[in-house]
């Protein structure tokens, strides 16, 4: 199974695009800074990562301020370029 469920602040957002179909697509960056338990001991962690949206989803990313924090969902694949992995986001729940 591919699934990914990110707690992230929403950091770069490129202007809306469409797809050859005609659907829209965002790509956007996230930053997720937490603190985890591995092997019994704390651990900080913090990363950087581009994700890209396709569809419907992006209209919730639109409405987004940058800075703001929200929980993401989706999977992994791939870059293009063949260079690393990107996250396609099939849901958003923006934090209250």
């Amino acid at each position: 199974m591919n699934r990914l469920l990110l707690s992230a602040q929403l950091v770069e957002r490129a202007a809306m695009r469409y797809t050859p179909a005609g659907l829209p697509a965002l790509d956007i960056g996230l930053k997720h800074e937490s603190e985890l338990s591995e092997d019994g001991k704390p651990r900080k962690v913090s990363m950087q990562m581009r994700a890209v949206a396709i569809g419907e989803v992006t209209q919730a990313l639109t409405a987004m301020a940058l800075g703001e924090v929200a929980l993401f969902a989706g999977f992994l694949t791939g870059a293009r370029n063949g260079r690393g992995l990107i996250m396609h986001i099939t849901q958003v729940d923006r934090q209250p």
